[in-house]
């Protein structure tokens, strides 16, 4: 498929160094790659440093509250308006319409995206999957997954749709953007805020994962309530980039995601060209290894709300937009207890993946790479082999859960699959049979 333009000069890869980070989740931060190139006590001076023009990107509304502000000034070497026009251009497999076709209540699995024969960068890789609600709503979420063999060279690509949750499965991926650089490996995800302009360089040669695009309000680290003051992700193990800058003047390509279609715009330098910043609407990394898990250490176990790692919150309190959950290596030592997650129907929809080894609800079929789709009211739970090897084991003894890393994006609306999906070979049609196995337990006369 072809979502770009005419060929462009090839972009040299960003330094090879090791990365350095700001720490803390939507800090305040103050940065620049010149020293004196951010201006001090004022946001807009006359005459801004080395030449540089001040520029706002703001990723609420003027009026939000302060704690729920995200706005950040950069100073940079041009300004992001200069650009030709945008022309449409082809979308490839991606989508932010829903309703292509009707959406089943069928419990749904796909394998692991392969990699492309052809070169391919990680926004020709991207497949839209499934989603809901609407960029112009300003509501919901689209679901991909992205597999790419090729870096990203004379393009740019930036989202006016939703903010960015990228969550690698296989290979590294290097986000070359505006306000810094970020590595990002499997088991971290990357957070790219809607409207910044960002590169992905491969380092490994090619890559696969998943993507959820948030229509909705701002990831945000959930409350802790009950739990007090510390627990699931630790604010100060978010990383935010330092400011690094190219002053390179070529031809490239600039591709915006605007309404759920691709455009294409030509500029004669790079948009990467930020020398200083100063604020809270910034990308930012997470190592979910570090997510500290909490669960129970008596009787049953607590809901998977307590697996919350970021939640995209909607207009109505508890109900979220969008949740990215995680389950990762831990101890389970409930006594008396099924101890995987029990058979369940719910008001929410759910999306998984898996990104490292094997998920303890689902040891066969469910591979790493793969996703499922459970929908609202669709009953799921483990399968028939998951479900007797727990009824068998021994909850006198805890239990260590390793080699696994699993994720999952809940939201409060329909996750609706788009034709692409349901017609990929990936698609499992013999989904249903991993619980047909389930016998008849009943016996009236046994308590």
């Amino acid at each position: 498929m072809s979502n770009g333009s005419s060929a462009a000069p090839e972009t040299q890869p960003a330094p090879a160094q090791t990365l350095v980070y700001q720490s803390g989740f939507a800090n305040e931060f103050a940065t620049e790659a010149l020293e004196g190139a951010l201006p001090v006590g004022r946001n807009a001076p006359q005459r801004p440093p080395y030449g540089l023009y001040a520029e706002q990107f703001t990723g609420t509304a003027f009026t939000a509250p302060r704690d729920a502000n995200r706005r950040s000034w950069l100073y940079r070497i041009r300004p992001a308006a200069m650009h030709s026009p945008f022309r449409q251009i082809d979308n490839g497999l991606l989508a932010s319409a829903f309703d292509e076709i009707p959406t089943t209540p069928n419990q749904l699995r796909w394998g692991p995206q392969a990699i492309p024969t052809h070169p391919t960068d990680f926004v020709q890789g991207l497949v839209t999957m499934a989603g809901n609600g609407s960029p112009a709503a300003q509501a919901g979420c689209g679901i991909h997954v992205y597999a790419a063999n090729r870096s990203m060279t004379g393009r740019y690509f930036y989202d006016a749709d939703g903010e960015l949750l990228i969550v690698p499965q296989r290979g590294r991926l290097r986000l070359a953007t505006e306000l810094g650089l970020i590595d990002v490996e499997p088991q971290e995800i990357a957070v790219v805020p809607r409207g910044l302009r960002f590169r992905v360089e491969l380092p490994d040669g090619e890559a696969s994962g998943y993507a959820c695009e948030n229509y909705g309000a701002f990831f945000r680290l959930p409350s802790l309530g009950p739990i007090g003051a510390n627990g699931l992700a630790n604010s100060r193990d978010f990383q935010t980039p330092v400011a690094w800058y190219e002053d390179r003047d070529q031809a490239c390509d600039l591709i915006a995601k605007f309404m759920g279609n691709l455009w294409s715009a030509q500029l004669d330098h790079s948009p990467l060209d930020v020398v200083a910043w100063h604020g809270n609407n910034a990308p930012y990394k997470y190592d979910l290894r570090r997510f500290n898990t909490i669960g129970s250490i008596s009787y049953d176990h607590p809901d998977p709300s307590i697996f919350l790692v970021l939640q995209s919150p909607s207009d109505t309190p508890g109900v979220d937009n969008v949740d990215f959950a995680i389950f990762p290596p831990r101890w389970a030592v409930a006594e008396n207890t099924f101890r995987p997650p029990w058979f369940h129907r719910n008001v929410a929809s759910e999306f998984m993946g898996l990104i490292h080894g094997v998920y303890d609800a689902k040891e066969e079929g469910f591979v790493p790479g793969g996703a499922s789709l459970h929908n609202c009211m669709v009953g799921h739970g483990p399968d028939a082999e998951s479900f007797e090897k727990a009824l068998a084991a021994d909850t006198t003894k805890p239990n260590h859960i390793v080699d696994t890393m699993a994720f999952m994006f809940e939201t409060r609306w329909v996750i609706r699959p788009t034709s692409a999906a349901m017609e990929m070979v990936q698609l499992q049609k013999d989904y249903s049979q991993c619980w047909r196995a389930l016998r008849k337990r009943f016996n009236s006369s046994e308590r």
